[in-house]
């Protein structure tokens, strides 16, 4: 899984929420996902998407993202302070799969994460 978010604090949490079941890969922007993404060197089964980001907001670079044929049903759960509905249809009619306003709940998010990828689950 990719996460892509700014906030170092907010990457700490969620790879420490999320290590002893998946494999998260940690993106600090946007340009640095895309690269990620491209490298084809890792399988990313879903991304977890801040909105507020300083060179591609996390709206643009999911629009980007849907852009390419090989991620169009790729699930991308966006994880965000913006609760508003307004921002809510924007993350929807960018392509996200789902939209969280932060702070989520740990359970919460790996039960959504598991309506997606259940198989991402890593035996140590």
């Amino acid at each position: 899984m990719l996460s892509v978010d700014d906030s170092p604090v907010v990457q700490a949490m969620l790879k420490r929420s999320l290590s002893d079941r998946y494999e998260v890969i940690l993106a600090n922007n946007g340009m640095d996902a895309l690269k990620i993404l491209n490298s084809n060197k890792k399988n990313i089964e879903l991304i977890l998407l801040d909105v507020t980001m300083p060179d591609i907001d996390g709206i643009e670079l999911c629009r980007t993202i849907r852009r390419f044929k090989k991620f169009q049903t790729l699930p991308i759960i966006m994880l965000t302070a913006k609760d508003g509905m307004f921002d809510k249809v924007k993350g929807k009619f960018a392509g996200s799969t789902e939209y969280l306003t932060k702070p989520v709940d740990k359970e919460e998010l790996l039960t959504i994460i598991g309506k997606y990828v259940p198989s991402m689950v890593t035996t140590k």
